[in-house]
């Protein structure tokens, strides 16, 4: 028996005020991409939204649009069809004695450890019988081609971890992918932007010299809450700016339908006059 597994991935917005490296991903049963992928598009067409939809599209004028495309994506996401993850690094957590080359390659080392660990890979396969296939779809990486590369030769090079779980990933099965072609990507990108959205209180920022918000922020904001409405019919307790308890279940990085991962590198010193409170 052979299953195979493809993970849709994109990273945010790399600084924000309080939160940085924001990271997400979609895992899908392969065998059932073109399926869902398929109802998903017919959704949008229902829908009048025959372009890409993402974070930076939400307007007053689509806003009811994009609410029932989320709910119809979160049922992909409730009935775990789709599993979402998504990571980011809060700024108050600041890591200590980091080389220059560390620093340089910071966005492709976290991006590595998303792909590592967010979605516990090394638990997908407990009794090791079935072999199974991970592919890793990434939306276009922003650097040079010679980065890119090396970075998906990092990727590859997880064989060496996930193999001991007959977990595989073959070269051919890393692509760098165009989200206008991939609806599941861009439904990740709307929920990964709402993230950042309120982590970052962007849901506070007002017009250059008044006292009020624009109606795009206002839009956005009640796409937020639609978001984590849904969320908590997951988790009612659910802390976006902390990491998803495991519930000291290890296996549940794998089985939960979504999660959050607040990245600390061992290192690191918490510095709270970076924090939301002391601002």
């Amino acid at each position: 028996m052979k299953k195979q597994y493809l993970i849709y991935a994109d990273e945010s917005y790399r600084k924000g005020k309080f939160f940085s490296n924001f990271y997400g991903g979609a895992l899908v049963d392969y065998l059932e991409l073109e399926k869902i992928s398929k109802k998903l598009n017919n959704r949008k067409k229902e829908l009048g939204l025959f372009q890409e939809v993402k974070w930076t599209k939400v307007t007053e004028q689509y806003l009811n649009k994009y609410l029932k495309l989320i709910d119809y994506f979160f049922e992909f996401i409730k009935t775990n069809k789709i599993k979402i993850r998504i990571m980011f690094r809060q700024n108050a957590l600041i890591p200590q004695k980091l080389s220059k080359k560390q620093e340089e390659k910071e966005y492709f080392l976290l991006y590595y450890q998303f792909i590592k660990h967010a979605f516990g890979i090394d638990y997908c396969n407990p009794e090791e019988k079935d072999k199974v296939i991970l592919k890793l779809y990434f939306d276009k990486l922003p650097d040079t081609k010679r980065k890119n590369k090396e970075f998906k030769g990092y990727i590859y090079a997880l064989n060496d971890f996930f193999c001991i779980n007959n977990v595989h990933i073959y070269n051919e099965d890393i692509a760098e992918v165009d989200s206008k072609n991939h609806v599941i990507l861009q439904c990740m990108d709307i929920i990964l932007g709402a993230m950042n959205f309120k982590l970052n209180n962007m849901d506070k920022e007002k017009i250059p010299n008044s006292n009020r918000r624009g109606k795009r922020t206002i839009a956005k904001e009640k796409l937020y809450k639609n978001i984590l409405k849904n969320i908590k019919t997951i988790y009612p307790n659910f802390n976006i700016g902390v990491s998803t308890s495991s519930r000291r279940d290890f296996s549940n990085y794998w089985k939960d339908p979504y999660r959050h991962w607040c990245f600390k590198s061992k290192n690191s010193l918490f510095d709270s006059s970076l924090t939301k409170k002391y601002k």
